[in-house]
């Protein structure tokens, strides 16, 4: 059938382009890949052994590294996979060697409002089933992993409830005396299920655990996800699933995943997530699927390894950051960038003319509603007054020295007056714009934008963080809060404080990067603040300690690691045909 985003459904376009895709070892053959460093999973879905491909291509130079951001996006979001998978289709239009690399994603969102993040329309990942219902295991292994940590607790605190110093040490156990208010840890599901963010566990006998207060986060939430986003190597991993902290013991001291005797088995569940998974285009351009962390609680990126593979086997390789360029880019910028050791070529910001809209004035919109009728009518005005939060992220993007290109993720019902009035203005600002209409037409669509691309990945750059490491935590957070979300300055809760205090005292923590948390939906920690904010304090409430993943993680807003699941999810219209076995309803 002829595709047509206008009138046929993701998943419909899929299936069809799925009838024709490349098998795992037309693409190996592509990559150049040799026999054993191509692990399939079937015909249309590999893992790629890591060690062999990056010890075989240490000397070959790396490719042009690009990194897709965006705007702050309504709560529908703007399309950055699309836009990813789009500019992949493009370059591979324009006869250049690219590989896209983009997250896992999660049960959760794919089951609720979001969708699975494949991109859309004409501008997929395939094929779109595996993509979104687990892949090849990663978030299984994570979720083992993290679990068996919070067994390994769980059991340690009934078993020294019930046993003398002596009997432990028959054992080979030493008291840890865990504060059972002090646990760190909980338990993790790739679902959104609110009914499980407070539960009580350890109900019944001394033999059934120890009862206290416990909790449940998505999966995608787990230290050991950033851990999988940001570690070099094996060896690197079971270093920092060592570190992980999950609870404190009377004397307020850390208790870890080392102390519970419990990391090399966490370790084992992941050895066979690190290698990256592979996959394509809808147009058969190669790409690698790795690693699924939230962007405004972790670090939001797909990973490292990812990244360093894919540099070695393409001229191109398009990796793309979660949210807004105020969350997704400055974590790439500032935490990927420096544990990858990598220097980005390009930053692509995703605009759509309907965020724009929002930002200058228009009703927001609500996932699972339709959408308010003033969209669909020009509004110039609107458009103008709300490319300023563009222009905001383009100066942050110019900020890390790296070349912006805005690329206005052009919709069908756009007019030519509002595409204008962004051209006008961030030409002006001094970006690159490309209109890209990869969604409606594929890579035929995205050739402005590829082209666009490619000049600004010809451009020599200036790349630099924002803060060294040796710069105080009180600093860096007032540096994020200043130069990238706008705000005057930065404010504390009293426990808030006492914690900086002591982490600013502590050398380790001067080693440890600053994964900042607050709402996507605003440059502010007030989600209904649109726009540019002005005259406004980041009010931080909490600091938590990843030390496994390396972060110290100030906490702005209320965020939950556990999401909701909306009245209306995605899972009311997805089922089976169940005489082929093919998935319907997927986005």
């Amino acid at each position: 059938m002829a595709l047509d985003p206008t009138k046929h459904a993701d998943w419909e376009i899929a299936e069809e382009a799925e009838s024709r895709m490349k098998t795992v070892y037309e693409l190996g053959e592509k990559l150049g890949l040799e026999k054993e460093e191509l692990l399939p999973q079937g015909h249309y879905v590999a893992k790629l052994d890591y060690r062999k491909i990056l010890d075989r291509l240490k000397d070959k130079p790396d490719g042009k590294y690009v990194d897709v951001t965006a705007i702050t996006p309504t709560p529908l979001g703007e399309g950055k996979s699309t836009c990813a998978m789009g500019l992949v289709q493009g370059l591979g239009k324009r006869g250049k060697s690219v590989i896209g690399a983009i997250r896992q994603p999660s049960g959760g969102p794919t089951m609720n409002i979001k969708g699975s993040a494949a991109g859309g329309g004409l501008a997929q990942c395939i094929p779109l089933t595996p993509f979104s219902l687990g892949l090849t295991g990663d978030i299984n292994a994570i979720m083992n992993a993290h679990n068996l940590g919070m067994v390994a607790l769980t059991s340690r605190m009934q078993h020294e409830a019930n046993y003398t110093d002596e009997q432990l040490a028959k054992r080979g156990l030493k008291r840890l005396d865990i504060h059972p208010k002090k646990v760190e840890f909980g338990w993790i599901i790739d679902f959104c299920a609110q009914a499980l963010r407070n539960i009580t566990i350890g109900l019944g006998g001394k033999m059934d655990g120890y009862t206290m207060q416990s909790k449940f986060a998505i999966a995608v939430s787990s230290e050991i996800m950033a851990i999988l986003s940001v570690a070099r190597d094996l060896r690197d991993m079971r270093e920092r699933i060592g570190k992980i902290v999950v609870a404190y013991d009377k004397q307020d001291r850390p208790i870890t995943t080392t102390d519970l005797d419990v990391a090399g088995a966490m370790t084992a569940w992941m050895v066979e997530a690190l290698n990256p998974n592979l996959m394509q285009t809808l147009e058969g351009q190669p790409v690698v699927v790795h690693a699924g962390p939230f962007a405004n609680i972790a670090i939001g990126q797909s990973s490292v390894i990812a990244d360093r593979v894919a540099l070695k086997l393409a001229d191109y390789n398009v990796t793309e950051s979660g949210f807004g360029a105020d969350i997704g880019f400055e974590k790439f910028w500032n935490l990927k960038c420096r544990y990858s050791g990598l220097k980005p070529n390009c930053a692509v910001v995703v605009a759509t003319i309907r965020a724009l809209k929002c930002h200058g004035g228009a009703p927001i919109p609500v996932p699972g509603r339709p959408m308010p009728a003033e969209y669909a009518k020009e509004n110039v005005g609107w458009v103008e007054e709300g490319t300023k939060n563009l222009l905001h992220h383009i100066e942050t993007v110019k900020k890390a020295g790296i070349n912006p290109v805005v690329c206005i993720n052009a919709f069908y019902t756009d007019t030519d007056n509002e595409i204008k009035a962004v051209r006008r203005l961030c030409e002006a600002a001094g970006a690159r714009v490309a209109v890209s209409k990869h969604w409606q037409y594929g890579g035929e669509g995205a050739l402005e934008f590829a082209d666009a691309v490619v000049d600004a990945c010809e451009e020599e750059n200036n790349f630099r963080f924002l803060y060294d490491l040796d710069t105080p935590l009180s600093r860096r957070i007032e540096l994020i809060a200043t130069e990238v979300y706008g705000a005057d300055g930065v404010s504390y809760s009293p426990e808030a404080q006492a914690i900086l205090k002591r982490m600013e005292a502590d050398p380790e923590m001067k080693e440890m990067g600053t994964c900042m948390v607050k709402s996507h939906l605003s440059l502010s920690h007030d989600p209904t603040l649109k726009g540019v904010p002005k005259g406004w304090t980041l009010p931080v409430r909490d600091i938590l300690t990843y030390k496994g993943a390396g972060f110290v993680v100030p906490v702005a807003g209320a965020i939950s690691l556990m999401p909701g699941t909306a009245s209306d999810p995605a899972y009311r219209r997805i089922d089976v045909d169940v005489e082929t076995g093919r998935v319907k309803g997927l986005f």
